[in-house]
């Protein structure tokens, strides 16, 4: 399955934030959007993500004080995007090898959704269970 079949599934709502927002803030949308990660956008650039694993790190580094300091201080500044004609087992590999959990998709020079972890396994399980389904229906026609 591609990237833009994925996006025409699930939709391409994108959660994105400001990089003056604090990380306080950043976790009331987090939680509001029941979501792992958020796009940081100045404009329509993309700048950064921001995800619960880099908010982790940043407490264990500067303690509480850190939830009042922007998201800029602390976002993912790397931000590896995937291509809308890129197949799931590409995204798999992308993101197993580089620890990442959230690729935002650029189309036409806009962005255009995330893909997140939790969406290229639901991908391989349907897969899957579609060729079970198949062998199953080819078995008992035999």
């Amino acid at each position: 399955m591609l990237v833009s079949q994925i996006l025409k599934d699930k939709g391409g709502a994108v959660f994105s934030i400001a990089p003056d927002l604090t990380l306080s803030q950043v976790c009331h949308e987090l939680e509001q959007k029941r979501v792992g990660a958020l796009i940081v956008c100045d404009g329509d650039k993309v700048v950064g993500v921001v995800s619960e694993r880099d908010i982790v790190r940043a407490v264990a580094r500067d303690g509480a004080a850190c939830l009042e300091q922007p998201v800029s201080d602390h976002m993912t500044r790397d931000v590896v995007f995937a291509e809308p004609a890129e197949t799931v087992a590409v995204l798999m590999t992308r993101m197993t090898d580089r620890r990442i959990r959230h690729l935002p998709v650029m189309m036409d020079a806009r962005l255009a959704g995330v893909i997140s972890i939790g969406d290229v396994v639901k991908c391989q399980i349907a897969d899957a269970q579609r060729e079970a389904e198949s062998l199953r229906s080819y078995i008992a026609a035999g």
